[in-house]
């Protein structure tokens, strides 16, 4: 019995991690759209771009301010891709314990 909640323990501890790593995921999805999204409004601008730092709008130049949208696109495609090797792996340890989990109810 003892080792059967344990089981349990550490299945919920799977499920939140999951759930941890799923919530991420999602942060860096929306920041990676909304990056995307002013990669494109960039190409239909003019010469003149603006970027928002804290509360100030400052001209900045439109290559410097591309290259740094690619940069963190790049990187957010790494955190996503990292994210969903995280997920995959929990989830087949998820399936794993859910299965011992159920094969020693049944016993």
């Amino acid at each position: 019995m003892k080792e059967q909640d344990n089981k349990m323990q550490e299945l919920q501890m799977l499920e939140q991690n999951l759930q941890n790593v799923m919530f991420q995921k999602q942060a860096f999805q929306i920041e990676l759209n909304e990056t995307q999204s002013a990669l494109k409004e960039i190409e239909c601008s003019g010469e003149e771009v603006y970027k928002i730092i804290g509360q100030l709008m400052l001209k900045t130049e439109k290559p410097k301010i591309k290259e740094e949208l690619l940069n963190k696109e790049k990187i957010l495609n790494l955190r996503i891709n990292s994210l969903e090797k995280q997920e995959g792996s929990l989830t087949d340890q998820l399936k794993k314990l859910r299965k011992e989990v159920m094969n020693s109810i049944k016993k």
